[in-house]
């Protein structure tokens, strides 16, 4: 188990309702932890709507809890999620960008609210059910890559400051999701064989444009070729995102369409056809709202980099511009990089951290 805890120090679960997180109580609480879960209510708006399992998810946790002989307390964090993760969430996608709540709920919510109020109820380490792992190395607790490759979630992990990894665990990072499917079938858990959450936490199942329109006031306008051309119309720029092709309701013949662009100044959407057309590939990037996992900060030179979650390292060197701003050249082009989510550093299976895309060298966003 990745962990380096004492059986004298309490610690507490991050509970979601979900088997992850179960099984991480449950191989706590089997190595002879003193342990306890916390269920996060993090979103109250329509928390009896048909699309939000809240409800169902917490009734799942204190299931966990109550087999495996666990207290489990549930605690409000609906109005720090809204001040810090949704406020942030509505703003970028009313830029025209394309924000990852999940980034930021992790840095501000699971490791910071959560932690909070775990340490400050006697805790001395809290653990989640995340697929990362962590190493300590000359005192400096290092950020891993989970064992798992395509279910490794270290590149929503890396706003973490180290004062919270010092304070955090990752019993799942050595495991592969089967083996955590077995082991939740051999114990009996009531979340065995629940399905996994997907999507952000706040919108669920329900059609995203469906849900946005109830905070952001929808704006239709062209969408144009390189060349100027008007091929068709969109519903408001937020909807639409780098790389998208899918929706876009384009007819004629030849290549697909994608989505290449935006023009806030003149409300457009840059289309392109074909999936390797040019401006759909950016040679470098800008970042900025930097964020690292080490005490220090990264020297500059050659790293992997993740622009989105699931992809290969690619292979980049880093520049810093001034101390919040920093450019990666990528030694081959790189597919739909978009402004508002994240680029992420890795040295082999260390995650080092990154910041927030701002720009790229195709020039085809103009968000003014």
């Amino acid at each position: 188990m990745n962990t380096k805890a004492n059986l004298s120090q309490r610690i507490v679960v991050g509970m979601s309702g979900g088997v992850d997180s179960s099984v991480t109580a449950w191989l706590l609480k089997q190595g002879g932890y003193d342990v306890r879960g916390i269920f996060m209510q993090n979103w109250e708006d329509d928390n009896d709507d048909d699309y939000c399992s809240i409800k169902q998810d917490s009734l799942d946790a204190v299931a966990v809890a109550d087999l495996i002989d666990m207290d489990i307390d549930i605690v409000n964090f609906a109005s720090e999620y809204k001040d810090n993760v949704f406020a942030y969430f509505l703003q970028e996608y009313q830029a025209g960008r394309t924000p990852n709540p999940d980034v930021l709920c992790n840095a501000e919510i699971k490791f910071k609210c959560f932690l909070q109020h775990a340490l400050a109820g006697g805790a001395d380490l809290i653990a989640t059910g995340h697929y990362a792992r962590k190493q300590v190395r000359d005192g400096v607790h290092y950020l891993l890559k989970g064992k798992d490759q395509n279910k490794d979630q270290s590149y929503f992990l890396y706003r973490l400051q180290p004062y919270q990894l010092e304070r955090a665990l990752f019993p799942l990072g050595d495991l592969e999701k089967s083996a955590v499917r077995e082991l939740a079938q051999q114990a009996q858990l009531p979340t065995a064989l629940k399905k996994d959450s997907t999507g952000i936490c706040f919108i669920g199942e329900r059609p995203f444009r469906q849900f946005l329109q109830r905070y952001l006031p929808t704006n239709p306008g062209a969408m144009v070729t390189p060349e100027g051309k008007v091929v068709g119309e969109h519903e408001g720029l937020m909807y639409y995102t780098l790389g998208q092709r899918k929706g876009l309701g384009i007819g004629g013949d030849g290549e697909p369409w994608f989505v290449a662009g935006k023009n806030l100044a003149s409300n457009e959407l840059l289309v392109v056809q074909g999936h390797d057309h040019p401006l759909l590939f950016s040679q470098s990037l800008t970042m900025h709202d930097l964020s690292f996992t080490t005490p220090q900060r990264p020297p500059e030179g050659q790293y992997g980099v993740k622009t989105r979650y699931r992809m290969p390292d690619a292979q980049a060197t880093l520049r810093y511009v001034d101390d919040d701003r920093a450019e990666l050249i990528f030694d081959q082009a790189q597919w739909a990089v978009t402004p508002g989510q994240s680029a992420v550093l890795y040295r082999d299976d260390i995650c080092l951290g990154g910041g927030i895309i701002n720009d790229t060298d195709t020039h085809s966003i103009h968000i003014d």
